[in-house]
Parts: C-alpha cells; sequence; structure tokens
C-alpha cells in the first residue's frame, strides 16, 4: 500500500447491491495525518456546519480507533479533531500513527445505512530495537503500601496507546496484581513521550471507598513486589523494546504524614560561588513534582525565582540547585508550592489517604510556603 498521498481503502462487511458512494481516505504520510470520507451526502454534510471540531457529535458519525492485541477489549475513538473540507468529512488524530498498529475508521451514516469501514497500518520498523527502559521512580526499593504513582522513563520517544497492556504489579510469587493502575484512556505521557505516568487506582488506597473494601489494597506492608515493563511496549517507531525490565521493592507501612518543608535541612552554599544549595528531605518526594515546585528566590521580600539547574539524587531524599550566575551575599527563600507530593501523594497541610468519614480539611491554604535561608 502507497504511503505517500491518498490511500483509498475498502469496505468491510458490505455486498455489492448495498455499496455506498462514500469512501474513507487516508494520508498517513502528511503531518499532521489525516483520515476522510468522500462521497457523503450533502443533507449529512449540512449537519456538520458550525459544529465545534471537539463535538461529541462527530465521532456517532465518524471514528477512527486503535485496534488492541488484547481480545475483548473495546477501546474508545481516537482523540483528535473533526473538520468538514468541502464536501468531506476530515478527522486528523491528535498524535502521529504508529508503526506496527492496526487502525480501523468507521463512517456510520444516518439514516440506517450500512456502515463504510476501513483499515489501515503503516508497517513496522524492521531495524534492531535501542530503547530501553532507562529508570522507574521512585528509585528507592522501600516504598509505603500506600504508595500512589510510578514514573517510567525511556531512552527514547514511545508509541500511544495499549500501554497498560505491557506493564504489571507482580508479588513475590509472580501473580499479577487485578488492574492495580488507573488506567486512563489519555494516557499520562510527558510532552517528549519519553516519560510515563502510572497511577495506582486511588480507590484501592483511600480508607472509605468501595474498592479498597472489596478488593482490597494493591500493596500490603512486609511484602514484596515487581514492577515489570515487558518488551512489546512499542517506540515511536513501532518497535519493541530492547530489554524487558524490572523493579523490584518492599512495601512498608502506610505514609499518612503530610511534607513539612519546616523539617527539611537545607545546606548553604558561599556567597560568590556557584555551589549547589542542598537540601535533604526527611522522607523521599515524588520526582517530578520536586523538580517542578521547588524555587529559589533572593531578597528580604523574595521576587523572581533565580535562574539554574535542580536535581534530585540519594533515592529523592536530596535535592539540589546550582545557579546559572554566582551568589550574591543576603537572605535568600526556598518557595515549595504546597501541590508538592511525597510518595503515597500526601501534599503541605493535607493527606491524600484520607479516611472519607473524618472530614479533614487542609490546615494550610496559602498556594506556597517558604523556607528562609542567607548566603554568606
Amino acid at each position: 500500500m502507497r504511503l505517500a498521498g491518498w490511500l483509498v481503502a475498502g469496505f468491510a462487511g458490505l455486498t455489492a447491491a448495498a455499496a455506498p458512494s462514500a469512501t474513507i481516505r487516508w494520508e498517513a504520510a502528511a503531518r499532521p495525518a489525516a483520515v476522510e470520507v468522500a462521497g457523503v451526502a450533502a443533507a449529512e454534510l449540512r449537519g456538520f456546519e458550525g459544529r465545534e471540531s471537539d463535538d461529541p457529535a462527530w465521532a456517532r458519525v465518524f471514528a477512527v480507533y486503535a485496534e488492541q492485541s488484547a481480545p475483548g477489549r473495546n477501546m474508545p475513538p481516537m482523540a483528535g479533531t473533526w473538520s468538514l473540507a468541502g464536501d468531506r468529512l476530515r478527522f486528523a488524530p491528535r498524535f502521529p500513527l504508529a508503526r506496527g498498529v492496526r487502525y480501523r475508521a468507521e463512517f456510520r451514516p444516518t439514516g440506517g445505512a450500512a456502515p463504510v469501514v476501513s483499515h489501515f497500518e503503516l508497517p513496522a520498523d524492521t531495524t534492531a530495537p535501542t530503547t530501553v527502559v532507562v529508570q522507574v521512580y521512585p528509585s528507592g526499593d522501600l516504598l509505603p503500601e500506600n504508595q500512589l504513582k510510578f514514573y517510567v522513563q525511556f531512552s527514547a520517544p514511545m508509541s500511544r496507546g495499549g500501554v497498560y497492556e505491557h506493564i504489571r504489579i507482580r508479588d513475590a510469587a509472580g501473580a499479577s496484581a487485578e488492574l492495580p493502575f488507573l488506567e486512563l484512556d489519555e494516557e499520562l505521557w510527558d510532552p517528549t513521550m519519553t516519560r510515563l505516568t502510572l497511577l495506582i487506582d486511588p480507590g484501592r488506597i483511600k480508607r472509605g471507598v468501595k474498592p479498597l473494601e472489596d478488593v482490597g489494597p494493591v500493596f500490603e506492608a512486609g511484602k514484596d513486589y515487581a514492577l515489570t515493563v515487558d518488551v512489546a511496549c512499542q517506540d515511536a517507531a513501532g518497535r519493541p523494546l530492547r530489554s524487558a525490565f524490572e523493579k523490584e521493592f518492599r512495601a512498608t507501612g502506610a505514609d499518612r504524614t503530610p511534607p513539612d518543608p519546616r523539617r527539611w535541612q537545607v545546606t548553604a552554599p558561599k556567597a560568590g560561588t556557584r555551589e549547589a544549595l542542598v537540601v535533604s528531605f526527611d522522607e523521599p518526594m515524588d520526582h517530578a513534582l520536586a523538580l517542578r515546585l521547588i524555587q529559589v528566590t533572593a531578597g528580604v521580600d523574595g521576587g523572581s525565582a533565580l535562574e539554574g539547574e535542580s536535581a534530585l539524587s540519594e533515592r529523592e531524599r536530596r535535592w539540589s540547585f546550582e545557579p546559572a550566575q554566582p551568589w550574591r551575599r543576603g537572605p535568600h527563600r526556598l518557595v515549595v508550592a504546597t501541590t508538592i507530593e511525597d510518595l503515597a501523594g500526601n501534599n503541605i497541610g493535607k493527606t491524600f489517604d484520607v479516611d472519607l468519614f473524618e472530614g479533614v480539611q487542609r490546615r494550610i491554604t496559602t498556594e506556597s510556603v517558604n523556607v528562609e535561608f542567607g548566603v554568606k
């Protein structure tokens, strides 16, 4: 099948007598890719004039799906934008088409006519796989039994769709946990498509909710577990991973104590140098949020954030900041957003794992808290 230009696909399940005049065409080589339906009745087209590009009415008539290998699993339509392109219905996927994935487009005319179905697949890249899992955060091997999330860092951009089929939580006997993750249709990838966020189902964490009572927690203190990523996870070129990955850890007691920057130890740098400011936490912190939600300002009244590079080490217990310019003598502030989280999702002033019958309210209502330190 030729990739450049428009690709015209046949119909599935239609007899010659019942075949409609509409045809589905794929423009897979375009940037962005697009799928169009030509030969649509004029009255049908008029029904979409003036509609917003994300109006649910579009998908009821014209939708594109990424078909999954898991039998019996019904996936929602792909996200994207719909529009009228002259006398055609047009759909542009939000994300590029992935190699090795079979796609299905369906045009369902109003009035009960038989649907038009077309399949398309970009051929898989046959070069040797090179992508690997670089790290999983938290990087420590002791995690609270109410652990909220994991970050899986890949060495290269990945494909979107079906990732939950390739990641497991296993116990010491090798048995897979039952639906441990909050499986979102829009998988939680960062803009570079190299970091995946996995959320443990909050219903398996929060006390007083039915999933926790009926199914039980994902983790139990004192038991060993492993998070595994199998090689079938596809990179952006449609290739499998070079190797599988496994992170082993042991669950400890639940953490229901909110983080408090007053318990952190701040080691100030010397004036006139670009030495690192070092902050030692009293517990591991959420990797992505600690890098994003801690800033440094100078002066008694604060001011704009200093430019520089921050980093985490010692299994997310140590935060450091190297300024772009040498430190100036005088007062400084560590500005910490109250939405920062520890491993259990507790943030400043509020515990994530709250018993719904307790009615606990946040004790701190400001957007940030400050930790004062001086540079000498």
